[in-house]
């Protein structure tokens, strides 16, 4: 059971102090006093406007994803600039702008290879609410500022381009990682978040039949919204049914967004030979991959898997579907809080309660 701890007193307009949602342990977290960050050189320090809880900041705080105590978590948000260190050019105070966990030096083997999420090394790129602190709270430093971040078209509102930040853009990886084409078949296992906008990502890419896959109805709904041909409850043989809709043949692309083995199999069992698994899941268990669906090694198939894609391009680009009408991912956002409501939300989102998808913490 995770536990909140109880704020500190904080006064809002307190000197050089901000209110955080703090890591403390398996189970621990809550709101503490920090200083707020100052910017050193290559840095920008943002206020955030709005940010969200993540999937992983779940994982987080279970304790199955391994980070620092003290560490400020979250990863998402849209900001407005409040201080600039030294070698940074072409912003100004008070710019309004979008930037993600992904934060790419732009000068290293990986970045200078296209690999921005694993910039510096495995995993190196995820740098906010992994290994420095994060958006749920009142400012956040963002490193190689030069490099990510986005500044937002004015004529889009934060709840429009928030979710650019990551579910989004990995979502949307997800189909680009897998290959998908015209005229493709493709089945998304999981109707979360990142599996929603998958959904969205192979309907934009032009494939024909898209096969939801979820056992939560609302998100099935949900699913067929945003462009699934056809949707499978979880429980009702979807491997069966996807073979029987395709003849037999299997799917070009499997994508697994949810990060269980029980997924990852049934992913990979519905693909073709020749087909492509793109697996965007957070896996803190053993993976296991049955002889059968894998054609003892021989069946051609391929996995692929995708971190979020980082840097300030990939969210310009992104934006511009949402600036000429070609995506929404605003409904996403199901629910609101205020940052002193951190526990509820956690509990909320976590408890996938209340038909919950995405929630926004708002600090405007």
């Amino acid at each position: 059971m995770i536990q909140t701890l109880k704020a500190s007193p904080i006064t809002a307009l307190q000197s050089g102090l901000m209110k955080a949602n703090v890591f403390r342990g398996p189970g621990k977290y809550g709101l503490e006093t920090k200083a707020v960050p100052r910017a050193s050189f290559g840095d920008a320090v943002i206020r955030v406007r709005l940010t969200t809880i993540c999937g992983t900041d779940v994982h987080i705080v279970n304790g199955e994803y391994p980070v620092e105590n003290s560490l400020t978590i979250g990863h998402e948000a849209v900001g407005v600039i409040h201080e600039l260190g030294t070698g940074i050019s072409g912003y100004e105070i008070g710019q309004r702008v979008l930037f993600g966990a992904i934060t790419p030096c732009g000068q290293c083997e990986p970045c200078l290879e296209s690999h921005l999420s694993q910039c510096g090394g495995a995993l190196g790129g995820w740098r906010l609410g992994n290994t420095i602190d994060g958006t749920q709270a009142e400012y956040v430093r963002v490193p190689f500022a030069q490099a990510n971040l986005a500044v937002i078209p004015e004529t889009l509102d934060d709840e429009q381009v928030l979710l650019l930040a990551d579910i989004a853009s990995t979502g949307f990886a997800a189909v680009e990682s897998g290959g998908v084409r015209l005229g493709d078949t493709v089945a998304v296992f999981a109707q979360g978040p990142i599996g929603l906008c998958a959904t969205i990502g192979a309907r934009l890419m032009g494939a024909a039949q898209i096969f939801a896959v979820d056992r939560n109805p609302f998100r099935l709904k949900t699913a067929a919204d945003c462009g699934a041909t056809c949707t499978i409850e979880a429980k009702d043989d979807p491997v069966g049914q996807i073979l029987r809709a395709t003849r037999g043949r299997g799917v070009d692309v499997s994508i697994e967004a949810l990060g269980t083995s029980e997924m990852f199999e049934q992913a990979l069992a519905a693909l073709k030979p020749g087909g492509t698994l793109s697996s965007v899941g957070v896996y803190s268990g053993h993976l296991r991959i049955p002889l059968e669906s894998f054609g003892a090694g021989l069946s051609d198939k391929k996995i692929a898997t995708t971190l979020c894609p980082g840097g300030k391009s990939r969210m310009a680009r992104l934006m511009r579907l949402v600036e000429t009408n070609r995506i929404d991912i605003s409904p996403l956002l199901t629910h609101r809080f205020r940052l002193d409501q951190i526990g509820e939300a956690y509990n909320i989102f976590a408890g996938q309660k209340d038909n919950v998808l995405k929630v926004a913490i708002d600090l405007r």
